[in-house]
């Protein structure tokens, strides 16, 4: 069934897997007036199991207004069994800001996808620690801020970022190759809303240069990893992956030039998903929903 992005809503639930969920959240979607159009869920174990569900449901006919419906399903479904849960309407875009340093390759594929309409999001600033990359950000009418960052100055960098995304009341933030750690009183911020990409297959090759690192080692498959940002470098919750495949006649920077390909796209698909509410953090890992 067709749905219209401006009339799109879609639900999120974790909960302890139990009789009854499915019939008692479709009933009450129905009771006011939502069309379901997409209803995808999954069980950790079938006994003793977590249940998560994602469903998506048209809101033309919706009797309620958004609060309303929020406020009658915490109280007639979420808190009866005991749900994680959240609804959020795609008309209401998601406000991600973007780190990048140096290289060009993510951020331009992420711009290059938004201004398309690919990607349903507002993007409020670009934050660099370096100018180089300002002249794209003005090609694309996004205000660019670029605020040095370094170990000697970290705190102050960070307060002046968070001062900036809290005057801009930005939702999450896309590491679009920012080669800079982020504090983990930053990351409390925004837990489970910054994505980064990583140029390696996590959990191979953590940390700087991972490409040299595969070369030492003579893999024969490199791939990039995007995944939430956690306070453990490089450990957060694996959202999406990819690899191709290589030979032992390139070398780092070689390496480097196939892997840059590989790391927009498997970037540009995580933040879809993200801002399509696709995904699900459970423990240190990810549910993705009909992502493909």
């Amino acid at each position: 069934m067709y749905s219209s992005p401006s009339t799109t809503a879609r639900l999120l639930i974790t909960c302890l897997d139990q009789p009854g969920i499915v019939y008692h959240v479709t009933e009450f979607l129905f009771q006011y007036g939502a069309n379901i159009t997409m209803l995808d869920q999954y069980t950790t174990d079938p006994i003793h199991g977590t249940f998560f569900m994602r469903l998506e449901f048209e809101t033309v006919h919706l009797t309620l207004s958004s609060a309303q419906l929020s406020s009658c399903f915490a109280t007639q479904v979420a808190k009866p069994f005991n749900l994680q849960w959240q609804i959020n309407f795609a008309s209401t875009h998601k406000k991600m800001a973007i780190f990048v340093s140096r290289h060009d390759h993510a951020l331009m594929e992420l711009l290059w996808r938004w201004s398309r309409k690919e990607l349903a999001m507002d993007i409020p600033c670009i934050v660099s620690n370096h100018p180089d990359l300002a002249h794209f950000a003005k090609s694309f009418s996004v205000p660019f801020y670029h605020i040095e960052n370094y170990p000697a100055i970290k705190t102050t960098a960070e307060q002046q970022m968070l001062a900036l995304l809290t005057e801009q009341e930005v939702d999450g933030i896309i590491l679009a190759r920012y080669m800079q750690i982020l504090s983990p009183e930053f990351i409390q911020y925004f837990e489970h809303n910054i994505i980064n990409i990583h140029h390696s297959f996590l959990p191979a090759f953590v940390g700087a240069d991972p490409y040299r690192q595969a070369h030492h080692k003579g893999v024969k498959l490199i791939g990039a990893t995007a995944h939430y940002v956690t306070s453990e470098l490089d450990m957060g919750p694996i959202i999406e992956q990819d690899v191709i495949r290589v030979s032992h006649r390139l070398g780092p920077k070689q390496l480097q030039v196939l892997g840059m390909d590989i790391e927009r796209q498997v970037l540009a698909r995580a933040v879809k998903w993200y801002l399509q509410d696709r995904i699900i953090v459970y423990e240190n890992k990810t549910i993705v929903f009909d992502a493909h």
